[in-house]
């Protein structure tokens, strides 16, 4: 009995410890699978920690990635995090970047990363970018591309950049995809909008290139348009001639069946040799005529041909001769609106010269008219005593004047030629030339009497009043004056 309780007791002792160790089997194998972790197709699992092996080099492994696929990851000594495939669109607005020419330009683009699959690249995402949210890796990927676009725009022209763009897309990918790669990441697009730059260089150069396939279009349009029209007289050309060489083998064929019918009809051998001898004439005739109808044809085509390229040529020339007259025509009106304008300049110049002048011309005489009233108020409204008042006013000037016109002839330089005869009044030559000498300033009494005035009688009374003595002492001594003046002078002309 107490062997049967002890083996029962050691029974189920056994089976109790053979289900601890079936749980704690249990246990790990689910623990185990639990961290028996798969990696989507569309993420990286990167598993960091230890037990992992060492790389290529002999170094030792920060983490292990792996793209598809599961994995182990041992507990407690070992962690993981997933790194996500999702496309990154990232946008780059690069503004005033300095061109090869020194001309600055902005570079709209749109950016499209993401996280590489190839190992090494893995590896260096896994170690860089592993704990970075999007934001940051936005960021991140930003800066290094906003570098590498400037670096490589400074090493290229507009030119290359506008027209070229798959040159300036394939050294962007080239750049750009060599620096994401140092943290992980691949370039998978990039999308360039309108370039545009301050100067607007770029906007010319379209325009130049706009204008000149224009003109390319016009010019090919021409040309076509004169080949067709040389083609289409080619075309008739040949029509005529062929027409021509057809009627002539037709007449050739008729006159060949009326020789033969009448050969045939001929009964005697004049007949039949004046028959050939028609033919020969007939058929010599028609070659003939049909190469006067082929140089006829040919003619007449190279006349048309000539027609149309004069037609043009004037064409062209009426063109340019109205484009002239119309430059002509603006230009004269131009140039005619301009001696307009400068005339009607002119005339208000000299309009408003000849205002001023009038102006002061009536500003002069009011004021004189001014003075000469209150002179004739101040003569005792007398106008001629006015008068005589600015005559004595100016007499002196007057005398003056007639003094200065003998004042500088030096007698002693006269010469006279006298034969010493006397004139009607018993006078020399000399005498009288010396008396009209000085019979030329008029007395200061005939002065003042051509005046209309009278000498104070302070100043002296006329000769002529005096006595007779006193006028035949005068007259004496006048005429031995004069006669010695006279000797004087005819011993100066001898």
């Amino acid at each position: 009995m107490a062997l049967t309780r002890l083996a029962l007791a050691s029974g189920t002792g056994i089976i109790i410890v053979i289900c601890v160790v079936v749980l704690i089997i249990f246990s790990l194998l689910i623990a185990l699978l639990s961290r028996y972790k798969r990696c989507p197709s569309d993420k990286i699992l990167v598993v960091y920690g230890s037990g992992l092996g060492r790389n290529k080099d002999g170094t030792k492994r920060s983490s292990k990635c792996l793209h598809g696929g599961a994995t182990l990851v041992l507990p407690v000594i070992q962690s993981y995090r997933y790194l996500d495939l999702t496309p990154i669109s990232i946008s780059v607005d690069l503004k005033n970047a300095l061109s090869r020419q020194n001309i600055r330009i902005d570079v709209p683009s749109r950016f499209t990363v993401g996280v590489s699959t190839d190992p090494v690249i893995m590896q260096n995402a896994a170690e860089r970018i592993l704990e970075l949210s999007l934001n940051e890796i936005q960021e991140l990927s930003r800066d290094i591309i906003f570098g590498q676009l400037r670096l490589i725009i400074a090493t290229m022209e507009i030119e290359e950049i506008n027209t070229d763009r798959d040159k300036f897309l394939e050294a962007v990918s080239r750049n750009v995809e060599v620096e994401l790669k140092k943290i992980g990441l691949r370039l998978i697009n990039v999308n360039l909008t309108d370039i545009t730059d301050e100067s607007g260089y770029i906007d010319a150069l379209g325009k130049e290139a706009a204008a000149k396939a224009i003109n390319d279009a016009k010019k090919s349009v021409a040309e076509k348009n004169r080949d067709g029209s040389i083609g289409e007289a080619n075309a008739r050309k040949v029509q005529r001639v062929e027409v021509a060489h057809a009627d002539a083998e037709a007449i050739r064929g008729e006159n060949d069946a009326r020789a033969e019918v009448a050969m045939s009809n001929a009964a005697l051998r004049e007949k039949e040799a004046e028959a050939k001898r028609i033919e020969l004439t007939a058929e010599k005739t028609q070659q003939a005529k049909a190469l006067e109808d082929s140089y006829m044809a040919e003619k007449r085509a190279e006349e048309a041909r000539s027609l149309r390229e004069k037609a043009t040529l004037e064409a062209d020339v009426l063109v340019q001769t109205e484009i002239d007259k119309k430059k002509k025509e603006l230009e004269a009106e131009a140039e005619a609106e301009q001696i307009r304008r400068r005339a009607q300049g002119e005339a208000d110049a000299i309009y408003a010269k000849m205002a001023a002048e009038a102006k002061g011309t009536e500003e002069l005489l009011s004021r004189q008219a001014e003075g000469f009233a209150k002179i004739v108020l101040a003569a005792g409204g007398s106008s001629d005593d006015a008068v005589k008042m600015l005559v004595a006013d100016k007499l002196e000037a007057l005398m003056r004047v007639q003094v200065e016109a003998i004042k500088n002839i030096r007698i002693d330089k006269v010469t006279v030629w006298d034969g010493g005869a006397s004139g009607q009044d018993g006078k020399t030559a000399t005498a009288g030339f010396l008396s009209g000498l000085m019979k030329s300033v008029p007395p200061m009494q005939e002065l003042f009497a051509m005046a209309g005035m009278k000498l104070p009688e302070i100043l002296g009374t006329d000769l002529a009043k005096t006595d007779g003595g006193s006028e035949e002492k005068g007259k004496d001594a006048k005429e031995a004056s004069n006669q010695e003046n006279g000797e004087k002078d005819g011993a100066s002309g001898t």
